[in-house]
């Protein structure tokens, strides 16, 4: 399954919520994202059947080894994007906003290097 943009947005805040909380329901994410039920209900299932998530018999959503790789990989180049934007001035909510939006399509080799810059630039 080529997993669009809200799968992944879907993914990451599965993995933030799981960090927050023993455990994830769709009702969770909903209230997080401010999506409706049947919108949730509708990825999730989409995200079941890609593989990327597992519902359990109590309703809680665990992430498989592939979600988990997506979801990983999407909250590093936000945390990365959004840190990297705020130390060149620009303000935490745009910076979150706009690290929010690229996360999703900058490239592999683009990202690995804002990662080398700001590695280099913190010691």
């Amino acid at each position: 399954m080529n997993l669009q943009e809200s799968g992944e947005m879907y993914l990451e805040t599965i993995y933030i919520l799981s960090k927050r909380m023993s455990g994830v329901r769709a009702i969770d994410v909903c209230e997080y994202m401010g999506y409706s039920k049947p919108s949730v209900s509708r990825a999730v299932g989409l995200l079941k059947n890609g593989g990327y998530l597992t519902v359990e018999d109590n309703g809680y959503l665990r992430l498989t080894e592939e979600g988990l790789f997506v979801a990983n990989k999407m909250y590093e180049r936000h945390t990365t994007l959004a840190g990297f934007l705020t130390r060149l001035g620009v303000s935490p909510d745009v910076a979150a906003e706009d690290a929010c939006k690229m996360e999703h399509v900058i490239s592999d080799e683009s990202f690995d290097a804002i990662k080398r810059h700001v590695a280099r630039s913190e010691n």
